[in-house]
């Protein structure tokens, strides 16, 4: 069986395909572990690398609408739209914002509520069957604001999150009892709510750490390969190449997991949702002090994490071409952003600055299941939360292909979008 895409979500399936007895071929278009700037694995190697149940909440939400598309076009926001014609991101804008509704909101965390709460324990499985990396309890994780009605705000967000099935403990924290766990907080923030029972890993080696795996256990990733052309012959599927040099291959099934570059292989197999990047930078630097979990500033869209002795900086989310050149902008707009909530940080020294393409879909869930094609599945379009829910997308498509049936919890993540025509 083939995955193509080897990021998080393409990895744990072909981990998962293998746990149920499946030979597996991973074709990844540039590198499993890539440098910086951005390369291989996708949105995941430089991101924030949260696991994060009680915070995985669809991307399409009523705070778009009184926002309004004009703040969306200053470089300095923490989403940007870049000023161009582009038909498919029109289309895939009109379609995110009437989902930015609070009912609408509400029905998309339902659906991914009963992955979010399976999230943490599939992380449990693949360490117990030999993944060589750690996760790390978010001891603490604070989510940080410099006002109260932001912190009010996040509150109600996080009644929604429980009155839409996900458990989240979390508690408000005195500010400098907050500082204490995180010197490097600044004065400006005055209102701190500290979240339970999340934890965080370093994404790049834990990517490289499934792909180890999946070589070990007889899987063979290839990497250098972008997939053109999917081609169903009704008992075996043909893969054919984009460089015309390297043969097609032939396999039973493939599941297409190829992030920001889902749509157009899966398009001729009924699969009419726009997949679009949104893309997210990252920077390290060195802290004499590092926080011993994540800091969140949900005002500014900034994500710190700590990895080593570096901090990780990340934020925006920039709707553009997948492989279009990284815009050193979105790096000085989280600067200039963190500046404001960090002290005794040397943003200037930057090191590893990065860029990756989040697979966003219009209606914030994911594509996951079966194609017109019992032989072509898709995973992907996770937006923000693929390395929170990689995991349990890889163990429900490794139970659907090997089962022959769909499990409950993937119906509303159907590729073809059928229950919400």
């Amino acid at each position: 069986m083939a995955v193509v895409g080897a990021g998080m979500v393409g990895l744990c399936t072909a981990w998962y395909l293998q746990e149920r007895g499946v030979g597996v071929t991973v074709l990844e278009r540039d590198r499993v572990t890539p440098g910086p700037v951005h390369g291989g694995a996708g949105a995941s190697w430089g991101s924030a690398g949260w696991l994060t149940p009680g915070l995985a909440t669809p991307l399409p939400e009523p705070a778009v609408l009184s926002y309004g598309l004009r703040m969306f076009l200053r470089p300095d926001s923490p989403v940007f739209l870049p000023p161009a014609a582009d038909p498919v991101l029109a289309r895939f804008l009109a379609g995110f914002v009437r989902h930015s509704t609070q009912a609408r909101w509400r029905r998309a965390m339902r659906a991914l509520s009963p992955l979010t709460q399976r999230s943490l324990e599939a992380f449990d499985e693949l360490a117990d069957g030999g993944v060589a990396a750690p996760t790390r309890a978010a001891a603490p994780f604070l989510a940080c604001f410099q006002d109260r009605a932001g912190a009010e705000a996040f509150r109600t967000e996080l009644d929604e999150v429980r009155h839409c099935g996900q458990p989240v403990d979390a508690e408000d924290l005195d500010p400098l009892a907050a500082r204490d766990l995180a010197p490097l907080l600044s004065d400006q923030i005055t209102d701190v709510i500290q979240i339970h029972g999340q934890r965080y890993c370093d994404p790049g080696r834990f990517v490289a750490a499934l792909a180890d795996a999946v070589r070990e256990r007889g899987g063979v990733i290839r990497e250098g390969i972008t997939v053109d052309k999917v081609i169903d012959l009704g008992s075996r599927v043909v893969l054919t190449m984009a460089d015309h040099a390297s043969p097609p291959v032939r396999f039973d099934a493939v599941v297409l997991a190829g992030g920001a570059w889902l749509s157009p292989l899966a398009a001729r197999f009924g699969v009419r949702t726009v997949v679009q990047a949104g893309r997210g930078y990252s920077f390290s630097v060195a802290v004499k002090e590092p926080p011993t979990g994540p800091l969140y500033f949900p005002g500014a869209r900034v994500a710190c994490t700590p990895i080593g002795a570096e901090l990780r900086v990340a934020g925006m989310m920039e709707f553009r071409r997948p492989d279009a050149p990284p815009d050193p902008r979105r790096i000085d707009a989280i600067v200039t952003a963190a500046r404001r909530l960090l002290r005794g940080v040397d943003l200037d020294a930057r090191a590893l600055e990065w860029m990756g393409p989040r697979p966003c879909t219009p209606d914030g869930l994911p594509l996951i299941g079966p194609t017109l094609s019992p032989r072509v599945h898709v995973a992907g379009g996770h937006g923000m939360w693929g390395i929170t829910l990689g995991p349990i997308t890889g163990r429900l498509v490794a139970e659907t292909l090997v089962d022959g049936r769909l499990p409950a919890e993937l119906a509303p993540f159907d590729p073809l979008r059928r229950g919400s025509r």
